[in-house]
């Protein structure tokens, strides 16, 4: 067995090899048609109330949010120190950190778009303590926090649930976006992301809400068809600093968006979701605004935005869909979820 990290001197980034989590347990897709109800526990399921996991430990009969620790974690405390030394010019090191599941709901067939408003609230606080807590271990520079939603994107259980990995280092697309935004900072005494939305706001046509201190909108740059980005108006370094009033309104907006996806084809959207936050590694960070980027691998129903040659041979990505055209149709979707709309559900 593989377990370590690897650096990659071309791109200047780290890559864990975690060969062991090919083995981990996939429950599989469980497909809402409208037709046969998708039951709310399944008895096979690891991270269903009450069941036991693949590391042997029973999950509590839990009916609210669940956080523990991931059992086929790609980063840990335990992770293997005597490694192989690398050859030539490469060099690796112990893939150190903490994996941890945040479950959303004891029910194995609902969705983060279907859950109330206070449930989010919930979630969001969560999600802030364990930026607190896991930050705050010297070892770790960087608390990302993620969802995989959806087959389409790899998901192994479709139980409502996200990831947290607290690394040893900075990931690649935030470590750049900390550089970037510091830069800017630096060179202008303003924050690029304020700027971002004072652009958004002014030009209107991706925008797809807002409230006293949130805002969503499709950025005049989205790769995705309909890349989303969810922030308070307010620049924090990340979700841990935001006050109550924030973390509602932030949830609010944040429901809308999710709700919007599920309603465009009427079916579970799929996404990666993932929290852009500053890193814990203790060097300055000014400039960072705190956002939540979701980035949907469909073009429509069952065609799949293809990561190819531009995008993984060149770095680049070719976007085949405006975001203004994309913005206007999420616009236009209702604020009630489609289940709750059908009189049958």
């Amino acid at each position: 067995m593989v377990w370590e990290q690897r650096w990659h001197p071309l791109r200047e980034e780290w890559v864990i090899v975690a060969a062991h989590r090919n083995d981990r347990p996939w429950v599989g897709e469980t497909v809402d048609t409208g037709e046969k109800p998708v039951p709310s526990y399944l008895p096979d399921c690891p991270f269903c109330p009450g069941n036991v996991r693949v590391s042997g430990q029973r999950n509590e009969d839990y009916s609210g949010l669940f956080v523990f620790d991931n059992d086929v974690p790609c980063v840990s405390p335990s992770a293997p120190v005597d490694l192989d030394p690398p050859p030539g010019i490469y060099r690796n090191r112990p893939a150190r950190g903490v994996a941890r599941v945040v479950c959303y709901s004891p029910r194995h067939n609902v969705t983060l778009a279907e859950l109330d408003v206070s449930s989010i609230v919930e979630l969001l606080t969560i999600w802030q303590q364990q930026y607190r807590e896991l930050g705050a271990r010297p070892e770790v520079n960087h608390v990302l926090i993620f969802e995989n939603k959806g087959e389409v994107v790899g998901v192994s259980n479709p139980h409502p649930h996200c990831q947290i990995y607290a690394t040893n280092f900075v990931f690649k697309t935030i470590d750049v976006e900390a550089r970037v935004t510091h830069r800017y900072w630096q060179e202008n005494r303003r924050v690029l992301f304020q700027d971002i939305i004072a652009t958004e706001r002014s030009d209107g046509r991706r925008l797809l809400g807002e409230n006293g201190s949130a805002i969503a909108f499709l950025p005049y740059f989205a790769r995705y068809a309909y890349e989303t980005f969810v922030a308070p108006k307010q620049t924090h370094g990340s979700l841990a600093d935001l006050s109550p009033s924030e973390v509602n309104d932030l949830a609010c907006v944040l429901k809308d968006v999710l709700v919007k996806f599920d309603n465009l084809w009427q079916m579970p959207f799929p996404y990666v979701m993932a929290l852009h936050q500053a890193p814990t590694d203790g060097a300055p960070h000014d400039g960072f605004h705190f956002h939540i980027e979701f980035h949907p691998p469909l073009r429509k129903p069952n065609l799949l935005k293809h990561l190819a040659g531009p995008e993984v041979g060149g770095g680049s990505f070719l976007s085949d869909t405006a975001p203004e055209e994309k913005a206007a149709e999420l616009r236009a979707q209702p604020s009630i979820h489609y289940k709750q709309a059908r009189p049958d559900r």
